[in-house]
């Protein structure tokens, strides 16, 4: 952004459509050259969510979940929202527990993205999970038992192009890995 540039002026704002998981706002702004234009955006919970790489071994650990958004089952990372009163570690180590029944001894901060910041307010720290241990928690939402994927460090590369390991989110925690780990 060059220094002349200003984020727009917010005229006004209002709640369009509430559901359990969703808010859409509607924005009504003002750019700093006087053009008015409306937005909406989903609002998040402001306290973020999480995802987790784990390594057991020498093979990474994921689950086939079903998706919603795209009706299909998905190859990806376990991954949850940061629930109110709970750090980014606590919230990693209880979602590692619930997803894949392990806690890890060695979190890694990766980094943190945000998805589709153009229409969506909300973040996700990527971590990196090693020295995993047998730890299982039942308080998971998920409403059936997920499949865990033990999939070799060797081929990890080969996730880059799995027809069923395709949300951003994951190549973007899959990428950070790689580079950070040098696989």
């Amino acid at each position: 952004m060059s220094e002349a540039q200003q984020v727009p002026r917010i005229l006004s704002s209002s709640i369009e459509v509430s559901t359990d998981h969703f808010k859409i706002e509607k924005l009504h702004l003002r750019f700093s050259n006087g053009v008015e234009r409306f937005y909406e955006r989903m609002l998040g919970s402001n306290r973020g969510a999480v995802m987790m790489v784990p390594v057991l071994g020498d093979h990474l650990l994921l689950v086939k979940e079903y998706c919603a958004g795209t009706n299909s089952y998905e190859l990806g990372f376990p991954k949850g929202k940061i629930d109110s009163g709970e750090t980014w570690m606590q919230a990693a180590q209880r979602e590692l527990q619930e997803e894949i029944g392990y806690l890890s001894n060695k979190i890694t901060f990766l980094r943190s993205v945000n998805s589709a910041p153009s229409f969506f307010q909300g973040s996700i720290c990527l971590l990196l999970a090693e020295d995993l241990i047998p730890s299982v928690l039942d308080t998971g939402d998920e409403p059936e038992p997920l499949d865990v994927i033990s999939y070799p460090i060797a081929k990890v590369k080969d996730l880059l192009t799995a027809p069923d390991f395709q949300e951003a989110r994951c190549l973007a925690a899959l990428a950070c890995a790689i580079s950070l780990k040098n696989w």
